[in-house]
């Protein structure tokens, strides 16, 4: 996860009291393509309205601005990340993915 995170657009939402309540990432090439990913606030703290707060801090991020595509992945919440502009891909059959089964195991487990 770590690599993840070196290699990525990160964002925080943080307590009063400085602790961490809240973190995704974005895989940008900072000219074309962006991919939000992680994205997370603790359970009891959802519904507070700060994931609004995060989604909408990433997508006026500076660096952000003029991209031609803007992805995510979400079994859930799409309501929340369509205030913001996100859609259903308009052609689903023009995407493809590499899906390799155990990336995740004991021997890659240094990597990610």
């Amino acid at each position: 996860m770590q690599k993840a995170i070196d290699n990525s657009m990160c964002f925080g939402v943080y307590s009063p009291n400085n602790e961490q309540v809240g973190f995704a990432r974005v895989v940008t090439d900072n000219a074309t393509f962006a991919y939000l990913a992680d994205v997370f606030i603790i359970p009891h703290l959802q519904g507070c309205g700060l994931s609004k707060l995060l989604i909408k801090t990433i997508v006026e991020h500076p660096a952000l601005q003029g991209l031609r595509r803007f992805l995510l992945a979400t079994s859930d919440a799409h309501s929340l990340y369509a205030q913001y502009g996100f859609k259903p891909i308009d052609n689903p059959a023009l995407l493809m993915q590499i899906n390799p089964e155990n990336v995740y195991d004991e021997n890659n487990s240094e990597d990610y």
